[in-house]
């Protein structure tokens, strides 16, 4: 069998204190951390349209990643040979899940019948790859973005025929993601939104976003689909103004159209950014709503103002991620997907090698810092604190909805003023963090 990688061996857990650059100091996939190994913890994947599709190519500049096994051609053949490569590149980087958008995997035909034959045919190859090593399919999604038919949006077109051909395309790309075991179904919505309010009809939009969603959850139940189905957050970019701006939105959203039993969501780090928030915060604001259900684990670049996509090496950043997803006992059956490219100046294959490693080494490094805080209780510990005058008396009450405004002012005006404020520590608190780096 041919080897695409063949001087790059399985990459295995050598400790903190290798010097092997083709090895893991800190994700050891055995290493149990609050009760479960990491592989199941983590569950990371990698994603076929960055990993395999990517060129390198921004606006400013063309293609510049060697790729040495892609003809270049958008032909099935070269599909194909594309699956082997990956599945080369999953097993010997120890990934027990990969992610693609049926566009990343398949050509797209000059008919609809044309582009489903055509990914009838990769599926085949993929099912065929993921036997024989055992890798799984974590989630799989349509690209209702790239084509010039989508330019006005996909479920929330003004063009009843680009909805139809979307449903379509969707349809297909759940049967294909069941019947290669996926264990999500990802709801990205590259181009639902608007440029100009001048032109667009908001109501109409936002309600057959949600009329395509439901359909999309029917014909699930209909073919048998237990997956779970994610919304993933993303402001601004590439319009104006994007539908599914942050988490808070999507979940808005998601209950205005009664949905929320249907759809969790999948939160970004680099969208998280652009939207002004910390990932921190959107994962804990999807988490305190029973919400959180996968995440796209990269980063963006502060002093650049767009998706950079970069691979994810901030140990502070992932122990962020993990003190959340701890705290909820992992985001099985979603995962850690690598939603990451190479810098176009990292341009040979084993930079795929190299970043992969460092970011599944990062988030096994923040996972172990994470549940050393927690084991302390160094942080909760301290909120705990900082809120026990709910915990008895004036404040119980509050929480537990039994005093009115006129209660209050009442008891305030017996009291005469409020108890004094304490210290937020917010900098003691940082050190302390700091210490478990």
């Amino acid at each position: 069998m041919v080897e695409f990688f063949p001087d790059v061996p399985v990459i295995r857990y050598e400790g903190a204190q290798t010097k092997n650059q083709l090895a893991f100091r800190h994700y050891n996939p055995d290493e149990v951390v609050e009760g479960q190994k990491l592989r199941d913890l983590l569950r990371f994947s990698i994603c076929y349209w960055h990993t395999f599709r990517g060129t390198g190519s921004d606006p400013f500049g063309a293609a510049t990643l060697q790729r040495p096994w892609d003809d270049g051609s958008n032909s099935l053949e070269n599909a194909v040979k594309r699956v082997g490569v990956a599945f080369e590149f999953f097993t010997k980087l120890g990934a027990p899940f990969y992610c693609f958008h049926d566009r990343d995997v398949s050509p797209e035909g000059s008919t609809l019948k044309e582009s489903h034959r055509l990914l009838d045919a990769v599926a085949k190859a993929l099912k065929e790859h993921q036997t024989k090593t055992g890798v799984k399919l974590l989630w799989g999604t349509a690209n209702l973005f790239s084509h010039p038919r989508y330019l006005h949006g996909a479920a929330t077109s003004c063009n009843a025929d680009v909805f139809a051909y979307a449903a379509a395309q969707v349809k297909k790309a759940i049967e294909v993601t069941h019947e290669l075991g996926g264990e999500n179904y990802v709801f990205w919505g590259g181009r639902e939104g608007y440029m100009n309010l001048y032109n667009t009809n908001m109501q109409r939009e936002l309600d057959r976003l949600a009329r395509f969603m439901h359909m999309a959850a029917d014909h699930a139940t209909a073919i048998g689909f237990k997956g779970q189905f994610l919304f993933e957050p993303k402001p601004k970019e590439p319009t104006k103004h994007q539908y599914d701006f942050d988490a808070a939105a999507c979940l808005n959203f998601l209950r205005a159209y009664d949905l929320t039993d249907k759809v969790k969501l999948n939160i970004e780090t680099n969208h998280a950014t652009l939207a002004g928030h910390t990932m921190m915060h959107e994962l804990e604001y999807a988490r305190i709503q029973g919400a959180l259900g996968s995440i796209d684990a990269n980063t963006g670049d502060l002093l650049l103002g767009w998706d950079t996509d970069q691979f994810p090496t901030d140990i502070y950043l992932t122990t962020q991620c993990m003190l959340v997803i701890l705290e909820q006992k992992g985001i099985a059956p979603g995962g850690v997907n690598f939603d990451a490219k190479v810098r176009r100046e990292s341009f040979e294959p084993i930079d795929l090698f190299h970043a992969h490693i460092g970011g599944m080494d990062a988030f096994a490094r923040g996972t172990k810092i994470a549940a050393a805080i927690r084991k302390d209780g160094a942080l909760s510990d301290f909120v705990k604190k900082r809120y026990r005058s709910y915990d008895e008396g004036i404040g119980k009450k509050i929480e537990e909805g039994t005093v009115s405004f006129a209660d209050l002012e009442k008891y305030m005006l017996e009291k005469g003023n409020s108890a004094p404020n304490e210290s937020g520590r917010q900098e003691l608190l940082e050190n302390i963090v700091n210490q478990y780096l």
